[in-house]
């Protein structure tokens, strides 16, 4: 089992791998395909082996073929797994229709949660975004009611306000925040990220390569069929415009024998003790090259010219996070 180094979440909470595993792209999410599910499995088996215990998932993925996976995966090792559920999402045919955040609905999503991954108590539960028409205090109110039913251990929130993250501390203490973060993707660290500093919240940052964008990989133009062109940062002059930063990042990589995606990997890992890069895979062969990435370290030299070739505002056009 490989030392991967430890991150706490929350002032009292657990300590957990520093790398998390993003369970997503093993499902079939918005019409996509489904990978096999037996390289899935064998994935989240050998990122176990490999010390990665922080599994991350929704109930909406794959209308909950996602948690079913997991619960095959840890059969048998429960205690080496750290799960982390979100919910609140509705999803019908494949189609966002909205959230349900209602008290009387989370206590119905835990318990199908709990079926699915064939355990007795998730240890991270949280809502995938706050519902205005629901008041924060309600929901963590309804999640903190899990815990003294022992459904729950600890409470999480994703995709947030650094308002809504006071509020949902002050009901009841959160554990972590989930978050696209990013050298393409730094708005947050205005607010946010400062407010969760403080509140000693961990932040599980996910879209670490912004989509793919800082992989080295997207070259202009998409694929008409790409589902890339969704999103205006891909588009035309944009995204020729973000490429030419990518070039930074490529050689960079290059000058310090690692991939652009382990770079940027590590300049999230980098951004403090208290947050953890969240990367998506559904393939074995990944595990090594993203598990390396944790030992990358910057000169301040490499780490200004990142910081100032991605700087906030730097990448042209938005994504799904900026809705």
């Amino acid at each position: 089992m490989n030392n991967i180094t430890k991150i706490q979440l929350g002032q009292n909470g657990p300590f957990v791998s520093k790398l998390g595993l993003g369970c997503m792209r093993m499902s079939s999410v918005w019409g996509s395909a489904t990978p096999s599910e037996t390289e899935s499995i064998a994935t989240i088996q050998e990122a176990l082996d490999n010390g990665i215990n922080f599994l991350n998932t929704g109930d909406f993925y794959g209308a909950g073929h996602n948690e079913m996976l997991i619960g095959k995966a840890i059969k048998g090792r429960r205690d080496d797994a750290f799960i982390s559920v979100k919910f609140g999402a509705i999803f019908h045919n494949g189609q966002w229709l909205g959230l349900d955040l209602r008290p009387i609905a989370i206590k119905n999503f835990i318990n199908y949660s709990l079926t699915r991954l064939g355990i007795e108590t998730i240890d991270l539960y949280q809502p995938c975004r706050m519902d205005d028409s629901v008041p924060v205090a309600d929901i963590i109110g309804t999640v903190a009611d899990l815990i003294k039913e022992g459904k729950v251990r600890h409470i999480g929130v994703s995709e947030i306000t650094a308002d809504q993250l006071r509020q949902a501390n002050e009901t009841h203490p959160i554990s972590a925040l989930e978050i696209g973060y990013s050298l393409a993707d730094r708005q947050i660290e205005n607010e946010l990220l400062p407010a969760a500093k403080e509140l000693g919240i961990a932040v599980v940052a996910f879209a670490n390569t912004a989509e793919g964008l800082l992989t080295g990989d997207m070259k202009a133009p998409l694929g008409e069929n790409d589902y890339h062109n969704h999103f205006s940062r891909f588009q035309g002059e944009n995204l020729v415009h973000n490429l030419e930063k990518v070039e930074v990042l490529k050689q960079l990589a290059q000058n310090k024998g690692c991939t652009p995606t382990q770079l940027a990997i590590a300049w999230v890992k980098e951004q403090g003790d208290h947050i953890m890069p969240l990367v998506s895979m559904s393939r074995r062969s990944r595990l090594p090259e993203n598990i390396k990435a944790l030992d990358i370290v910057f000169t301040p030299q490499e780490m200004n010219t990142l910081n100032t070739t991605f700087a906030v505002g730097a990448i042209r056009g938005g994504t799904y996070l900026q809705r």
